[in-house]
Order: structure tokens, then sequence, then C-alpha cells
């Protein structure tokens, strides 16, 4: 277990927000990814029973990413503790992504506001799961913000939680569970077994940090549009149990209370339709002008997460 102080936090969220996701930088995903695809080759191989091969297979990649992360920061530290925190500030920046979604979804945006139908169809199929080929402006508008309110918890929230409660290493362990869950968590006939596993541990993984995304969204509400931080609260938590996910709807639905917009409903994803209910279905359907509003929305809720977790991270370092 490794304890976190709050420079470090701190300098990786900076990091973050400065630099987002440079091209020119080997980022880890890119080698979760790689070892996902041969892992699962050799699992799939050598493990005829599916869901026991899925399951295995899910523990050593998780495992093996905390071992070794925890044994590159050992080594670091060895060499000397300075270097030692600019490793872990440099790998726990990895683990956030707040800038890079904004900067994704801005695009979508941005073509929209243009009348570039096709362009932001394009765009949009870059972070989303769903068919795209033929949403109207209301119905990316829509898929951006979930897009968005979700990967709060998944791309900043969550990440942060976990080296909260184990340090560096166990953040990129949380990395690895979301990119198993990305790339084998899927419900059809190549998956629905070898995937169950990575699935369920990515749900329990996003448990927690899911229903606390909930209280820092209307936090941040209440700095942003501060009359609507009560019905980010309420809407966050009465109706976040809406969505098919256990997990996914407590974000969206506080954003959705947030920016009064209804969000959810029926689409596509992968050549079927999925019946969804609707999120917010009190307010109106969102303008493109919403999209702006939501990363506004979660890059504050990310600063403001990151103040709370460096204040605890001073606190018991300090107390410690």
């Amino acid at each position: 277990m490794f304890e976190i102080q709050w420079y470090i936090i701190l300098s990786a969220f900076i990091l973050d927000f400065a630099l987002g996701d440079p091209a020119i930088l080997p980022h880890p995903i890119i080698y979760m990814g790689r070892a996902i695809d041969f892992f699962e080759k050799w699992f799939r191989k050598n493990i005829t029973d599916l869901l026991i091969s899925g399951f295995l297979f899910a523990c050593v990649l998780i495992l093996s990413t905390w071992l070794t992360a925890f044994l590159v920061i050992k080594l670091s530290n060895s060499i000397h503790p300075v270097f030692g925190n600019f490793i872990e500030i440099i790998l726990l920046f990895f683990c956030f992504s707040s800038t890079s979604l904004e900067k994704a979804a801005l695009k979508v945006f941005y073509a929209l506001k243009a009348d570039n139908i096709d362009d932001a169809r394009r765009k949009l199929s870059m972070i989303v799961g769903r068919q795209t080929q033929s949403l109207d402006k209301t119905a990316m508008t829509r898929a951006t913000v979930e897009t968005v309110a979700e990967n709060f918890v998944d791309g900043f929230l969550s990440p942060l939680f976990f080296a909260m409660i184990g340090g560096v290493p166990l953040a990129l362990a949380y990395k690895m569970i979301n990119t198993l869950d990305s790339m084998v968590g899927y419900k059809n006939d190549k998956y629905t077994l070898f995937g169950r596993a990575s699935a369920r541990i990515d749900d329990i993984a996003n448990f927690i940090p899911a229903r606390i995304s909930v209280l820092i969204i209307a936090l941040s509400t209440a700095l942003l549009f501060w009359r609507k931080s009560i019905l980010s609260f309420k809407t966050g938590f009465f109706q976040g149990s809406f969505h098919k996910s256990p997990n996914a709807g407590y974000p969206e639905a506080a954003f959705a209370g947030a920016l009064k917009i209804r969000l959810g409903g029926p689409s596509f994803y992968y050549g079927s339709l999925v019946e969804k209910p609707y999120i917010g279905k009190e307010f109106k359907d969102p303008e493109p002008d919403k999209i702006k509003q939501a990363c506004d929305l979660m890059m504050l809720a990310s600063f403001v997460a990151v103040l709370i977790a460096c204040f605890t991270a001073a606190y018991f370092f300090t107390t410690g």
C-alpha cells in the first residue's frame, strides 16, 4: 500500500490540465491494450471454460499492473525520493483524462455549431460506443453530454479515488480495470462469458466513486450555476438508478439536473437497439450549447475533487 501526498495529486492534475493527452508521449493505456490483446488469446487457447478463463485473465492483468507500478515506484524511490515523486506524478497524470475528454467533446460542439453534421457524427463516433450515422443534432448533443458526465467518473474521479486509498499503483490498476471493461466487457457472442468478470469488476470498482460524483457535481454546480445545485443533487440520487448501468446513471443524472436537460433514451449500439429510460425526463432536450456547459462543469468538478483530495491527503500525511 502507498500513501499519496497532496503535491503529487495537484501536480498530476496541473499536468493534465496543461497538456491533456500529448501524442508524443507513450501512454500506458496503449500498452494495457496490447497486453489485453495478447493475454486474451493465451487464456482463450489454454483454458476452455470461458467464465473461468475470463476471470483469471482479468485478475492476472489487474494484479500485474499493480505489481509493475509498485516495483517501478519502489525502484525510482531507491534511486532518489525526488525522482520517485516525479515518477508518481507522471504515472498519476496518465490516469487522468479530463482535458483530453473536454477537447474531444468540444470538437463535436464546434462541428454542431457550424452545422457540419457529418463532421460532428465522425467526431462523436470517436468518443462513444453507440452508432452515430443517423443521429440528429439533439441526439448528438445528448450523447456528448452523457459521455462527458460518465467519463468524469471513469476518466478522473475513480482513478483519483483509488490513488487516495492505495496510491498510484492502485490508480493504475483501476485504469487496467476500466480498459478491460472497454475492450472485453460486452454482452455479445464473443464476450458475454469471457468478458463477464471484467465488466463486473469494473461495476464494483466504480460503485462508490459514481455515487460520490453526485455530491461533487452538485457542489460544483453551486459554484457554476448556483441555483441548480439542489436540482443536480436530487436528480442525481433519485434518477441515477434509472440507467441500465449500475453506475453511469448517477453522474449523468447529476449533470441532467445541473443543466436542466433530458438525457438517456433509446440508442443503437453495434447494430442493436438498446432501450434506455430517460433521465431528467421532466426537462427539455439539450441544445448544442449544453456541451460547452457540461465541459465547464466537468472541469470544475475535477478541480473541486482535487482540492478535496489534496486537503485530505495533507491532513492524513501530517497527522500520520
